[in-house]
């Protein structure tokens, strides 16, 4: 893919307070992988373009040596904010599920802890909320948005937090719920979520040596919006809810269900640690789930 640097620049400087509510020399963490999109955006150029401290982090959230390494790491450092993603926390809850851990660590300069890279389930955001006693903060972005196209923005005030949603889209992104015809739904129902041209700037520019691969991906079938591929839906409060990639709507007897929604409630349960859903074929229902746990 291919940015534009200079407008890249200026979304992750402007997010970095914005989105993080974080300022020059706090003490910033995105524990990713600097080969994904965080550990550029993140990692590396928006703390710094900020002037905050940045952290780097090679190891695991468990068996690095125990559940307690990522308290350890914000502890030692004073973070201020931490981004990494829901399975992390999913990783951790499974092996100290009363964050006995947590207790041997200073966190009094911790403030917010921000999720993202999947959809953040509420068992797994009500448990940190409950663990941590501070902000817990789903969003969503891509790869190829390069920062977040729907966020809580807590430097810009704090918005009531919803349980398996990333809240509202954050500014430059006007989002819709198109059903196939490329046609708004009603409020609530699940569709194709898509963001209403132009893109705001840090997005894609192009597929590098593939112009018109990038135009058939994203643009095409939705003529002009950004096609997300993925599927949700938006409250009558406008809270968008990101349930499943558009491909992984499974049809069961003439019934379009999300596997994210089957999986939410399936994780609420205290013995699941991760599951998933899938369609299996079937002559007589089309794609009964199929699942697998974890525990």
């Amino acid at each position: 893919m291919v940015r534009d640097n200079g407008g890249h620049a200026v979304a992750l400087n402007w997010s970095m307070k914005a989105i993080y509510n974080v300022e020059a020399a706090d003490v910033y963490w995105a524990a990713s992988d600097v080969g994904w999109v965080v550990g550029h955006s993140y990692i590396v150029y928006g703390p710094l373009l900020k002037g905050c401290t940045t952290i780097l982090f090679e190891g695991k959230p468990v068996g690095t040596p125990d559940a307690g390494a990522f308290w350890r790491v914000i502890a030692e450092h004073n973070v201020k904010s931490l981004f990494t993603a829901p399975t992390a926390f999913r990783a951790i809850k499974k092996e100290d599920p009363d964050a006995k851990l947590l207790k041997q660590y200073d966190l009094s300069k911790f403030e917010i802890l921000f999720l993202a890279g999947e959809r953040t389930d509420p068992d797994t955001l009500h448990w940190a909320e409950e663990k941590l006693n501070k902000p817990v903060i789903d969003h969503w972005w891509q790869t190829e948005t390069g920062w977040s196209i729907a966020a809580n923005c807590m430097g810009l005030g704090m918005l009531p937090v919803k349980a398996g949603s990333p809240t509202k889209p954050a500014p430059g992104w006007h989002l819709e719920v198109l059903d196939g015809n490329c046609r708004p739904i009603a409020s609530g129902e699940v569709g194709a979520l898509c963001s209403k041209l132009p893109m705001p700037p840090g997005s894609m520019l192009t597929l590098w040596n593939a112009p018109e691969r990038f135009v058939e991906s994203y643009f095409t079938e939705f003529p002009g919006y950004y096609k997300t591929a993925d599927a949700g839906f938006i409250d009558e409060d406008g809270y968008v809810f990101v349930m499943s990639r558009t491909d992984d709507i499974i049809n069961v007897a003439g019934h379009r269900l999300s596997t994210g929604g089957m999986e939410e409630v399936l994780t609420g349960h205290p013995d699941v640690a991760e599951c998933a859903v899938i369609g299996v074929a079937d002559q007589l229902k089309g794609q009964p789930p199929g699942l697998a746990f974890l525990f």
